[in-house]
């Protein structure tokens, strides 16, 4: 029935996974530069000329493609096999799968051949190839095709179930991709209209606090899009491969629809920006610090749905039903591990919104010691947990091994324990900077040291673990066994049924979340945009590396 489906899902996939094993290669030859045990230069053979060039690559596939891609395949998935119907048009999935991969290359290009060394956030007046913007466009032109594909889906869905309520992993995954196609536009803007007329020349310049702002209206809502699709896993599956059920449906819905509202937060991005006037920094700041909200329901009702399946299944104590959860399979495990590590990126992200923190640690290595525990931990970890179930589901073919599988959980787990802690301290106590070739730094001090190699430590565990994870995928699509019993997609049945009979109206209806939604975005960044555009102050664009 899902045939089509399963196919755009493994393609999307796959060229997400191709992604991340090359960004991610480029991570433990971060930490051994930062030891001064590699020289950049070493590289150029393969066509690296800095560590700016690599970090560029470590950025984008890392955090552009691997979770864009993978998110895209995921809720196609998800969206059909919850509303148990097909896309209504596969085509325009097709279509937008090729127009991403197409930028991707686009993108990729350039990079590789050192005319877009412009990092992750790519910001103005540095200086990229026209083509590197361009190829970033098209990314995100596909990822909106594909949200167009899953709402004209669910909108034959709607008409044929009028009565019926939506599927929280089919609700859960389509506010995810609303909250994505408002996000993208202002990344769009700044590509579009002030990037890539200045890349081309056709214009002097362009306004550096301006693409910034532009680009934060989005970069942080992107930690949402990479956050939500762990959401839908954590609410709408986790509760049934611990044998429960999940303790609210009702909260779970509410966290979703909290996160599409809390989309203008970005400018806490940008505390050190002298352009913004601190009213408009203490506004954002204060929003940022209401994700706490949705974050501490979704801490109190994923881990009451866990403890409901681990008693089920004979745990007791107070604390003792944690032994009684499935440790033995790995992708319960990776995930619940991703959960562990999230929390103390919540807690160093509660820190980065602190205005007078952020200060401290705004441009030390603390940053990536923060997002490495949340992007590289409790997304791309659970992204593996969630890979270890539906690729076997997809091809009807038993995972290659169990055992190897959890070692690769509790090694990246380690791993990534071991970095970041490294990376935070370094940030907080030494104030060591961020973006830099630690190596080369003449003003590095020895007490850095060790710390450094202690982080380089947690960089190769995390290598070794991503080998795991990919040797152990690429034997199981190259395995000749087959399941003995297809595995469905784990649907979590909700605890208290009621909540199911006469659930309130407003949770399954989009029309007051978007208005509130587009009325918080109109109140809190139309004054700002138009101060910005109205001292619009362009400047030459250069490259640096």
């Amino acid at each position: 029935m899902f045939k089509t489906e399963n196919r755009l899902t493994l393609w999307n996939i796959s060229i997400a996974m191709v992604a991340l094993f090359i960004g991610g290669s480029f991570g433990p030859l971060q930490k051994l530069e930062h030891a001064g045990l590699l020289d950049y230069s070493s590289l150029r053979s393969l066509g690296i000329q800095s560590y700016y060039q690599g970090l560029t690559i470590h950025g984008v596939l890392n955090a552009l493609v691997w979770t864009t891609f993978f998110i895209m395949g995921f809720f196609i998935y998800t969206i059909s096999y919850s509303l148990k119907r097909p896309s209504s048009y596969p085509k325009l999935h097709w279509a937008a799968t090729w127009v991403m991969g197409l930028g991707v290359v686009g993108a990729a290009v350039p990079i590789l051949l050192n005319l877009a060394t412009v990092l992750f956030t790519f910001y103005a007046p540095l200086k990229a190839s026209p083509y590197f913007y361009i190829g970033l466009a098209m990314v995100i032109v596909g990822s909106w095709m594909h949200g167009w594909g899953m709402f004209l889906t669910f909108r034959d869905w709607r008409r044929a179930n009028p009565k019926t309520q939506t599927p929280l992993i089919a609700m859960g995954s389509l506010v995810t991709m609303a909250m994505w196609q408002i996000s993208t536009l202002g990344v769009a803007i700044e590509v579009l209209v002030l990037l890539i007329p200045f890349s081309f020349g056709l214009t002097s310049g362009t306004d550096p606090l301006l693409a910034r702002t532009f680009f934060w209206f989005f970069g942080h809502p992107v930690v949402y899009f990479w956050l939500l699709p762990v959401y839908v896993s954590w609410y709408g599956m986790m509760p049934k491969q611990a044998g429960g059920k999940l303790f609210s449906d009702q909260l779970a819905r509410i966290v979703f629809w909290l996160f599409l509202v809390l989309i203008p937060t970005g400018v806490h991005h940008q505390y050190t920006d002298p352009g913004i006037p601190i009213g408009w920094k203490i506004v954002f700041g204060l929003l940022t610090f209401c994700i706490f909200l949705p974050s501490m329901l979704t801490a109190f009702t994923v881990i009451a749905s866990l403890e409901t399946g681990a008693r089920a299944r004979g745990g007791t104590g107070l604390l003792g039903w944690v032994r009684a959860l499935p440790w033995h399979d790995p992708s319960f495990t990776a995930q619940n591990l991703a959960m562990i590590l999230f929390a103390f990126g919540g807690i160093s992200g509660i820190t980065n919104a602190s205005y007078t923190v952020n200060m401290a640690v705004h441009n030390t290595i603390w940053m990536p010691g923060h997002f490495h525990l949340t992007v590289g931990s409790a997304v791309t970890l659970t992204f593996f947990g969630i890979i270890y179930w539906m690729l076997p589901s997809i091809i009807g073919k038993p995972l290659w091994s169990a055992k190897l599988a959890l070692w690769q959980a509790w090694s990246w787990f380690a791993g990534m324990i071991i970095m970041s802690n490294g990376l935070h301290i370094l940030g907080l106590n030494f104030g060591v900077p961020r973006r830099v070739p630690l190596s080369l730094a003449g003003y590095a001090l020895p007490e850095w040291t060790p710390l450094i190699t202690y982080a380089l430590v947690g960089g190769l565990i995390l290598g070794a673990s991503g080998l795991m994870f990919y040797f152990n995928i690429v034997a199981t699509a190259l395995s000749k066994k087959k399941l003995e019993h297809p595995i469905e997609m784990p649907v979590a049945e909700a605890l208290h049924p009621e909540e199911m009979v006469n659930p309130p109206a407003w949770l399954d209806n989009w029309r007051p979340w978007l208005l509130v939604t587009a009325a918080l975005i109109l109140v809190v960044y139309m004054p700002l945009f138009i101060q910005l555009i109205s001292n619009y102050n362009p400047v030459p664009g250069f490259k640096v590396w």
